[in-house]
C-alpha cells in the first residue's frame, strides 16, 4: 500500500472515517489499498502526516498482524538519506496503525506514465538517491524485497523510498505465508524466482530495473503473463537501448543474473554521485567544487519537482511547534526540596531568549572570516562524561566548547539554520518507546562555528549519545551541502537532563569526519560497549550453557544464532572460510538467575580486530532481538546480553578462557 498514491493530494474523507488516530487529528485520505488506507494527519504543532492504518477485517489476522508488526520495527531500524522516517506506531491497537512523515508527489510510475521518462540531473538524482536508501536499508541489515517504481515518490527535496510492508531482515526473519512468492512479477530477481531467495543482491537487481525504466519508460523485462515475464528475467536479457552510456555500465551490473557478481548499493550510490557531480558542474557550465559536495546537496542542484500546495492541508493555522528549553535542576531539588524544575526559557535559557517573545537577547557576533574555522577544527571531541564543571572550563584547554558557550548561543536567524532541525531528521531521533519525552533546542554560536543541541526529557546513556551524534553529524553535512554560506564547523551535544545539571556529553568536527565515523566511538564510557551499572560473570556462562527445555528460550536462542550467523556470512557460501561460523563454534545460551543472555564463539584465533568486528555485529543483533522480543512479551525476563569470545583449551588448562567483549541492556539499544 503506497503512503501517497493520490500523488499527495488529500481526498475528501468519507463516511466512517475516524476524526483521530493516535496523536494526529485526520482531515482526510490520501489514498487506499487492498491492506488499508492512507489517511491525512495534522499533530498538535501542525506537522503533516501519512497515517496508514489496517482494514478491520485484515486486523483480524493474526498472521497478518504479525507481518505489520514486524514492518513498524523494521520501519524504526532503517533511517538514512531518501528515506521516508516512521513518526509514531501502535501495531497493537484494536485497529493497528503507523504514521510517517507526509511526502507529496507522484511515484515514479505516475511521472513517467503522465511526463515521459527522467532525463539529465533528474535521472541521475533518482538513481543517487534510491542507491542511497537502499545503501542504508542493507546497512541496517534489512532488505526492502519490493523495490519498483510504485514505491518510489519524487516529492520536491528529491526521490523518497517507501513501503516496507513484505521488508525482513537479512538474517532471514520475517513473517510471510509459507509458499507464496513476495515481490512484483518484472522486479523479483532471478534468485528469488528460482529458490525464493531475497537479499540484498536482489534489492540490487531490481534498482537496475528501476532505473532502465526511469530512463527509457519501458520494463527492462517487458510485460505480459506473470510466467512469461519470469521466464525473460531469469534467461533473457534486458531491454536498456536509451540509458545513458555511463549510467548503463552501472545499472548491467546490477542486472547480472548471479547474485555474487551484482553491484553493491553503497558501491552504486557512490559511482552514481559521481556521474550527478559531473551532470550537475556541465549543468551549471562551470567547476563548483562538486566534488566534495555531499550527495544531499547534488541531488537537491540536479532535482526538478514542484512543490504542491495542496489546499487540503490548510484546514486551519498550525500553531508553531512547542519546543523544550534545557533544564536547569535547583539546588533544592537535589537534595529533596520542593522548588521544582525551572526551565531556561524562564530566565532567557541558552541564547538569552524571552520565552514570552521568542527573540534573542543576546548580541550576535559575525564568525571571523579570516579564521576560517581553524579554532574549531583544532578542537578535539570530547572524552569526559560530561560532569557538571565541564572540562572546556580548563584554561589549558580554552577552545572547548562550555555550559557558559552553550548559554551564549542564539536560536536560529536565517534559512539554513532554521533548516538545521529538519537536515537533522524531522522524525523521533531516537527510539520514541525508550525516549517519548525527549526533546531538543538547537542554538548557533557563530563567532566559534558551533551549533548546540540540547535534548531535554530524558537523561541519555553513552549508546544513545553516540546515535545522536552520529544523526547530527550526517545532518549536518547534508545542510552544508546545500547551503555554502554556513559557516558553522561544530557540533556539541548538550544533555540537559542529567540528574546533577546540564552537560556537555559530546563535541566533533563534522567538516573534518567525513563518514560521521568517528561518531560511532563510545567517548562517554571507559570501556566500548559495556554497560557500567552491571557485568558478565564466568558462573553466568556456566549457568548460560546448561541446556534448557523452555520453548521460548530456545526458539529465541535458535532464532538470535541464524540471525549472528546470516549477517556475519552475509552472501558468503565458503562452507571453508576459518571465519565463519556456525552452530557448531557459536552458541547463545540463558542463565535465568541473573536473567541475562550470553553469546560465545569458539574462536580464540581471532585477532583483536576480529574479535571487535564480531563482537560489535553480535551485540547489535543481540540486543535488537531481545528488545522485540520484549515488546511483543510483556512478561520476557531476559532484558541484557553479554557477546564473548571462548578459550575451551585456556579454561581446561585453568586458565580464564573468557574475553567479554560487549555486555549490556535492551534499554540502551541503538536505534
Amino acid at each position: 500500500m503506497s503512503a501517497a498514491p493520490s500523488g499527495g493530494r488529500v481526498l475528501p474523507a468519507l463516511p466512517g472515517d475516524p476524526s483521530g488516530i493516535g496523536p494526529y487529528r485526520i482531515i482526510g485520505r490520501l489514498g487506499s489499498g487492498g491492506m488499508g488506507t492512507v489517511h491525512a494527519g495534522i499533530d498538535s504543532s501542525g506537522t503533516r502526516v501519512a497515517v496508514k492504518v489496517i482494514h478491520a477485517a485484515q486486523a483480524q489476522d493474526a498472521e497478518f498482524r504479525a507481518r505489520f508488526r514486524r514492518e513498524v520495527q523494521l520501519s524504526r531500524r532503517v533511517q538514512g538519506p531518501c528515506l521516508i522516517p516512521l513518526l509514531a506506531a501502535d501495531p497493537d491497537a484494536a485497529v493497528p496503525w503507523l504514521a510517517t512523515a507526509y511526502t507529496p508527489g507522484p511515484t515514479l510510475n505516475q511521472h513517467v506514465s503522465e511526463r515521459g521518462p527522467l532525463t539529465g540531473g533528474m535521472l541521475y538524482a533518482l538513481a543517487t538517491g534510491t542507491a542511497q536508501a537502499l545503501a542504508a536499508i542493507h546497512e541496517a541489515g534489512v532488505v526492502h524485497r519490493d523495490v519498483k517504481p510504485q514505491n518510489v515518490v519524487l516529492a520536491p527535496a528529491g526521490p523518497r523510498v517507501l513501503d516496507f510492508g513484505i521488508a525482513h531482515a537479512a538474517d532471514g526473519t520475517s513473517v510471510t505465508r509459507t509458499g507464496v512468492m513476495t515481490g512484483t512479477p518484472g522486479w523479483i530477481s532471478p534468485e528469488h524466482y528460482r529458490t525464493g531467495t531475497a537479499g540484498p543482491a536482489g534489492d540490487m537487481f531490481a534498482w537496475g530495473a528501476l532505473v532502465a525504466y526511469a530512463a527509457t519508460g519501458r520494463l527492462p523485462f517487458g510485460a505480459g503473463a506473470p510466467d512469461a515475464v519470469a521466464f525473460r528475467v531469469m534467461s533473457g536479457e534486458p531491454d536498456l537501448d536509451g540509458v545513458p552510456a555511463e549510467l548503463r555500465s552501472i545499472v548491467e551490473q546490477a542486472l547480472v543474473k548471479d547474485p555474487a557478481e551484482r553491484i553493491t548499493a553503497a558501491d552504486a550510490a557512490q559511482r552514481c554521485r559521481a556521474l550527478l557531480a559531473a551532470q550537475t558542474t556541465q549543468a551549471l557550465g562551470e567547476d563548483t567544487g562538486h566534488g566534495t559536495t555531499p550527495a544531499a546537496g547534488l541531488i537537491a542542484a540536479g532535482w526538478d519537482m514542484p512543490t504542491l500546495d495542496d489546499p487540503g492541508w490548510h484546514t486551519r493555522p498550525a500553531r508553531s511547534r512547542k519546543r523544550l528549553y534545557a533544564v536547569a535542576v535547583a539546588a533544592a531539588v537535589v537534595i529533596g526540596g520542593a522548588a521544582g524544575i525551572a526551565l531556561s526559557a524562564a530566565t532567557g535559557g541558552p541564547g538569552g531568549r524571552s520565552a514570552e517573545s521568542g527573540t534573542a537577547t543576546t548580541a550576535d557576533a559575525p564568525p571571523d572570516p579570516a579564521d576560517g574555522g581553524a579554532a574549531a577544527a583544532s578542537r578535539r571531541p570530547r572524552s569526559d562524561t560530561g560532569a557538571s564543571t565541564p572540562r572546556g572550563t580548563d584554561e589549558k584547554n580554552p577552545a572547548e566548547a562550555t555550559l557558559d558557550t552553550w548559554r551564549e548561543a542564539r536560536a536560529p536567524r536565517n534559512k539554513a539554520e532554521n533548516d538545521v532541525h529538519g537536515a537533522i531528521g524531522t522524525g523521533p531521533w531516537l527510539d520514541p518507546d525508550t525516549y517519548p519525552d525527549l526533546d531538543s533546542e538547537i542554538t548557533f554560536h557563530p563567532s566559534r562555528g558551533e551549533v548546540y543541541v540540547a535534548t531535554t526529557g530524558h537523561e541519555l546513556p553513552s549508546v544513545a549519545v553516540q546515535e545522536l551524534a552520529r544523526t547530527a553529524c550526517l545532518g549536518l553535512r547534508d545542510l552544508s551541502g546545500f547551503y555554502p554560506d554556513f559557516t558553522y564547523r561544530e557540533y556539541v551535544l548538550v544533555d540537559a537532563a542529567r540528574k546533577d545539571g546540564p552537560s556537555i556529553v559530546w563535541e566533533d568536527d563534522f567538516r573534518a569526519d567525513t563518514g560521521c565515523e568517528t561518531s560511532l566511538t563510545d567517548r562517554t564510557t571507559e570501556g566500548e560497549g559495556q554497560a557500567t551499572d552491571w557485568q558478565p560473570s564466568a558462573s553466568g556462562l556456566r549457568a548460560a550453557q546448561i541446556p534448557s527445555d523452555d520453548e521460548d528460550v530456545i526458539r529465541v536462542a535458535d532464532a538470535l544464532a541464524n540471525r549472528i550467523f546470516s549477517a556475519w556470512q552475509g552472501n558468503s557460501r565458503i562452507t571453508t572460510d576459518p571465519d565463519r561460523l556456525g552452530h557448531e563454534n557459536m552458541s547463545v545460551g540463558f542463565d535465568p538467575g541473573t536473567q541475562v543472555v550470553y553469546v560465545w564463539a569458539k574462536k580464540p584465533a581471532w585477532d583483536r580486530s576480529a574479535r571487535d568486528a564480531w563482537g560489535k555485529l553480535a551485540a547489535r543483533e543481540s540486543c535488537d532481538a531481545l528488545r522485540d522480543e520484549a515488546k511483543t512479551w510483556a512478561h520476557w525476563p531476559y532484558t541484557r546480553y553479554a557477546v564473548l569470545i571462548l578459550d575451551d583449551a585456556a579454561r581446561r588448562a585453568g586458565e580464564a578462557g573468557e574475553d567479554f567483549l560487549r555486555w549490556g541492556s535492551v534499554s540502551d539499544c541503538a536505534v
